[in-house]
């Protein structure tokens, strides 16, 4: 067992490291390094994936949903608790860029509408603003960054006038350590009253996040990543008395009742982000892997996940001609790095070809941040807490052979 210290100093207890490893089947075969692609699922989520497609062979897909129906349910109860909000004010989405796009798109812009955002911002947002922008006449700008590299609070505080229509931040971004303060930034836009939508798809699950602290109106996020659950499954949350002046980019008979020939009448909920086809086995899935993680808690898991990468980040800077890129005041479990001479796919290569898997980042996933800092592709390491130590150590010695 490992002995966990939450940051404020006080004793989480016992993190079961033994007990993680053995429930995931996948730390036989491969050391899983890439957690901020796709993490390995324990074996409840496994299980419960396959246990639903295996009713659904016996008893007919309809037939297997009516039976399933409150463990499809109790998915909403364990993201909203997950979250700190409401059952209702959750939609479960087929990943976590749909339920950004459901978000975003449902928000109405005008020419000269401002959209801020981060400089560390993802691909995909980017693209959306700038096609929204296209289309309307909104503009994009991008909120400096403090000492840390970070987004600055106090910048965007004295960019926040009548005509910001929206803040829009990635809360971890995919090429890096940095978690932005989201809270903080919640904070100033609440009180200009701004709306603000947090991309959590890399915090969730590896970090506490909370709406009712954050202060976001929206937020989207996926269960592949840190919280371990199935592909293809995202959530977002849309606060309560903001969700009435969103309409959904489209609408089908699930998020909206036809209610006369010429007249219908979307959902008053959070599903109205939502269709009427599913994976409900993947859907049970995600639910059982959000219970997973409130099962170790969401503090342990940090504590051991960003542990974990500040040793990493140690040991790589001590290897010769290695640069480590990570950036933020406060840092979580996404160690990127690179090495002189050496291509970051080279590296990931050696890497794979030993049984570890990473992933790499290019300057096409984060052009705003990637320019600025002179970057054209790093290597993307993501530990989560079934790894050990020693395969950290293995990792950084494959790194230093390699010419």
């Amino acid at each position: 067992m490992v002995t966990s210290t939450g940051a404020d100093g006080t004793m989480l207890g016992h993190f079961d490291i033994e007990r993680a490893r053995r429930e995931t089947p996948g730390v036989r075969s491969v050391i899983h390094l890439n957690n901020a692609g796709s993490a390995l699922p324990p074996t409840p989520v496994l299980y419960a994936v396959i246990d639903h497609l295996r009713l659904e062979a016996a008893l007919g897909g309809y037939e297997a949903a009516d039976t399933a129906r409150d463990a499809v349910e109790h998915t909403y109860d364990a993201v909203a608790a997950l979250l700190g909000c409401h059952r209702d004010e959750i939609a479960i989405v087929e990943n976590a860029t749909r339920a950004w796009d459901m978000a975003f798109y449902a928000m109405r812009f005008q020419p000269g509408d401002r959209i801020l955002t981060a400089r560390a911002e993802y691909a995909s947002n980017v693209i959306a603003f700038l096609q929204v922008a296209r289309r309307t006449g909104a503009v994009v700008e991008v909120i400096p960054d403090d000492e840390f590299g970070q987004v600055s609070v106090s910048a965007l505080e004295h960019m926040l006038d009548e005509r910001v229509r929206l803040v829009a931040i990635t809360h971890v971004p995919t090429q890096g350590g940095l978690v932005n303060p989201a809270a903080a930034i919640g904070s100033v836009t609440r009180a200009a009253g701004v709306p603000y939508l947090l991309d959590a798809c890399q915090s969730v699950g590896q970090l506490p996040v909370r709406v009712d602290e954050i202060g976001c109106d929206m937020l989207s996020a996926t269960g592949r990543k840190f919280l371990r659950g199935p592909r293809a499954t995202g959530f977002l949350y849309v606060r309560r008395g903001f969700v009435e002046h969103l309409e959904p980019p489209f609408l089908d008979l699930h998020a909206a009742e036809w209610t006369a020939p010429d007249q219908y009448e979307i959902r008053a909920d959070a599903r109205r982000f939502e269709n009427w086809e599913t994976n409900y086995a993947t859907k049970i899935g995600l639910g059982v892997a959000v219970d997973y993680a409130l099962g170790w808690g969401l503090e342990a898991i940090r504590h051991r996940t960003s542990s974990l990468a500040e040793s990493l980040r140690g040991t790589l800077a001590d290897i010769p001609g290695v640069a480590v890129h990570d950036q933020g005041a406060q840092r979580c479990a996404i160690v990127t790095f690179t090495k002189q001479g050496v291509p970051a796919l080279d590296i990931a290569s050696r890497l794979r070809e030993v049984g570890i898997n990473t992933s790499v980042t290019s300057v096409e996933s984060a052009r705003f941040d990637f320019e600025a800092r002179g970057l054209t592709d790093v290597v993307r390491v993501s530990p989560h807490y079934y790894n050990t130590h020693d395969e950290l150590d293995r990792l950084c010695t494959v790194v230093e052979r390699i010419p």
